[in-house]
């Protein structure tokens, strides 16, 4: 089967690269499965009901998320409900949503980091929770490894490989060149990079966003204008084994 996943989606200029693009990717590549971080999705900051509906509209099926998740209040009582929508699995027990979701016979699964991030519970330890609990299975399993410290995707990766089909990072906003299959045959990349506007600071306004670094003063951040362009993964996975096949990086750009 082939999986497409698309990097962390920044406002209006990224819902637009996911209207244009997503499906014609599915069809080109014949994709099976599309994941994508939808947690900057609205005004750059959280999901809402609508932005949501949208993006699963134009063709994604699963939305993952991260630290921004609860930006926008009106989400948490989605988590919960049948929207195909992921928060983290290693937030602390009793909050609302749930970190995985079995879709056909893939297992997707949302992690967040702790380096340079906050207090969450061992994504580590939460992944080892989780894949001895599943009785049976599935074969494919998928990670949105959402974290800033490279040197914590990484590890991870090698920890999960050949346990896991992929892991896939997300939340730096700038795409890695390191997409590799690894020893065991889990695909892996740092960081699938951004879709949104280019001319920016990692999707935020570049004006608003130096003022900040010269001043230390805070400044309103809204989203980038300027090119767009879509940032993803396709990893291509044997069903029978769930190992990883090919790993192959895509880009695209909006007129």
């Amino acid at each position: 089967m082939k999986i497409l996943a698309i990097g962390d989606i920044v406002g209006r200029p990224g819902r637009q690269a996911i209207h244009k693009f997503v499906r014609g990717l599915r069809k080109q590549y014949g994709i099976n499965l599309v994941i994508a971080n939808g947690e900057n999705a609205a005004g750059g900051f959280g999901l809402t009901v609508d932005t949501s509906r949208e993006l699963l509209g134009d063709g994604i099926d699963v939305l993952t998320s991260g630290n921004h998740i609860w930006a926008q209040k009106e989400i948490i009582p989605y988590l919960d409900a049948d929207m195909p929508i992921l928060r983290p699995l290693n937030y602390p027990s009793g909050v609302p949503g749930r970190g995985y979701l079995l879709t056909g016979k893939t297992l997707v699964v949302n992690l967040i980091g702790r380096t340079f991030m906050s207090n969450y519970d061992c994504p580590f330890r939460s992944m080892d929770r989780l894949l001895e609990e599943m009785d049976p299975k599935p074969k494919v399993i998928i990670v949105d490894f959402h974290a800033e410290a490279t040197s914590e995707k990484v590890a991870l990766g090698h920890y999960l490989d050949g346990r896991v089909s992929a892991v896939l990072g997300t939340h730096t906003h700038v795409g890695t060149t390191d997409a590799q299959i690894l020893p065991g045959g889990t695909a892996y990349v740092s960081d699938i990079g951004m879709t949104g506007p280019l001319d920016s600071v990692i999707g935020d306004d570049a004006e608003a966003a130096i003022a900040r670094f010269l001043t230390r003063m805070p400044h309103r951040l809204s989203v980038g204008k300027g090119k767009i362009a879509l940032n993803g993964i396709v990893v291509e996975i044997d069903d029978n084994t769930g190992q990883a096949l090919s790993i192959e990086r895509i880009y695209r750009e909006v007129d």
